[in-house]
């Protein structure tokens, strides 16, 4: 047995004593070709949208329909890596008029938003050749093409536009207000032709502005969305060679934010003599560097609103597309702004999604594959008092696993290992006091997460465990 110091036991209990929601991700569809976005129309089904320029439903009973809803692989160029049909709105008032708006990009790689109608006679196929082209804007690079699509809740489309790509924004479109690259957009798609100007935008009485403009200084916002309780926004921007961030933005917000690309990344300068010196920037409010263990790529989520899992309720759900990690962010007792590590997906998530109820879902972008989130089905009980370390190594493992505990409590130790599932696989009894070792051969088991449980005098403790 290894000598425990009294640094690593402090160490242990002050982590064990925060509070943090349990994730699993649960399987919900397969078989799509480079899933990029998840939404709902209102009801139960859910849309994914295919890279290559198809929607697909997964209907009510959660089986995907064999026809796609929507077929533009002939209008959509998706050669290149971050080209392609990127994202899907439906409109507040879609259950009666029928139409939905999506943002991809042209065979030449110009950005296009574009509205789309419903068959009249069929509810799961969409009309192609009733497209309306709303906006077509020049992108002077393959890359940083943004692409996501949200209404706010007062029914006005908002659009995510990267900054035209290559490298370092070299014409600094993320700074000059003439161009609508690096900002996000606001528009009124109930009035005008084929759009409006909301009267309240930022900047239409700015002659040196576009008016569409709701905020600027982003580099590739992947993705934004709203808070449905509060209309709090939300934005994941990726990194240059630093930084990725997370950007939030008051649901009371009159707009005209500055959130700083390219005069910075993160918090520190990139180049800083792009803005005035009396530019006011809106800084993140949570950065990971780029390149590092948590990643290189960050993909926006959802403020999770749902009921299956109360813990994560208010919990901002965000990832990493290298890394594969899942984290959330919320507030603390003291207002101040806790991030959290979830999971370590082993999925590159290419976007999250939410359904009419407010549960959020993520889709791995090589596997094909729509994945809930949902809560562990077993609930975590902090520790037992008379537990000083419990510990299992290594984790991840392969075949077998070391339970390690210091108890001063002689009474027996229920020693239970669980699937992911929930079902029991595997009990034992642990005796004795002081330093104790329980070896555990899962040869058997398949890959995958599993929880130990110890149970003594009436208190329990969980942790969970990977086998590889």
């Amino acid at each position: 047995m290894k000598i425990i110091s009294p640094f690593l036991l402090y160490v242990f209990c002050s982590i064990s004593l925060m509070a943090q929601p349990n994730i699993q991700l649960m399987e919900v569809a397969a078989n799509f070709v480079r899933p990029v976005d998840i939404t709902h129309a209102g009801d139960a089904r859910l849309f994914i949208v295919e890279q290559r320029g198809q929607i697909q439903i997964v209907d009510e009973q959660g089986e995907r329909l064999s026809e796609a809803f929507l077929n533009i692989e002939n209008k959509v160029g998706s050669s290149a890596g971050e080209r392609g049909l990127l994202g899907l709105a439906f409109h507040p008032n879609y259950a009666n008029n029928g139409f939905f708006f999506v943002n991809y990009t042209r065979t030449n790689g110009d950005t296009r938003i574009a509205r789309f109608t419903r068959m009249a006679n069929d509810p799961n196929r969409a009309d192609p050749n009733s497209e309306v082209i709303l906006l077509t804007i020049d992108q002077p690079a393959a890359n940083h093409n943004g692409g996501d699509l949200q209404f706010d809740a007062d029914g006005y489309l908002y659009i995510g536009m990267g900054d035209g790509g290559s490298a370092g924004d070299p014409q600094n479109n993320s700074q000059n207000n003439n161009s609508l690259l690096g900002k996000l957009l606001r528009i009124d798609v109930d009035n005008g032709n084929p759009y409006a100007i909301p009267a309240d935008n930022p900047f239409v009485n700015d002659s040196s502005t576009k008016d569409e403009i709701w905020a600027t200084g982003l580099r590739n916002p992947w993705r934004f969305s709203f808070d449905r309780e509060n209309n709090d926004l939300w934005i994941a921007d990726v990194g240059q060679n630093n930084w990725e961030e997370v950007s939030y933005q008051s649901g009371t917000s009159e707009g005209g934010e500055n959130y700083g690309w390219r005069c910075k990344e993160g918090f520190e300068d990139f180049s800083p003599n792009d803005c005035a010196s009396n530019e006011v920037l809106t800084e993140p409010i949570h950065v990971y560097q780029t390149g590092g263990s948590d990643g290189a790529s960050i993909t926006g989520g959802f403020v999770y609103r749902g009921e299956a899992n109360p813990a994560l309720v208010g919990h901002y759900i965000y990832g990493d597309y290298v890394s594969q990690k899942i984290w959330s962010i919320s507030k603390n007792d003291t207002n101040e702004w806790i991030n959290q590590f979830l999971l370590r997906s082993g999925l590159r998530i290419s976007t999250f999604g939410e359904d009419h109820n407010g549960e959020i879902y993520v889709a791995s972008h090589f596997l094909g594959k729509i994945f809930q989130i949902i809560g562990d089905p077993i609930s975590p009980i902090e520790e037992i008092s008379s537990i000083e370390y419990f510990v299992t190594t290594p984790n991840p493992f392969q075949d077998i696993l070391t339970i390690e505990l210091i108890t001063t409590n002689p009474s027996p130790i229920q020693l239970n290992v669980f699937n992911w599932n929930g079902q029991l696989i595997q009990e034992t009894t642990i005796k004795g006091n002081g330093m104790l070792s329980q070896i555990l051969d899962l040869k058997k088991h398949a890959s995958g997460l599993y929880y130990v449980e110890i149970l003594q005098d009436g208190q329990r403790a969980v942790r969970k465990v990977v086998k590889q």
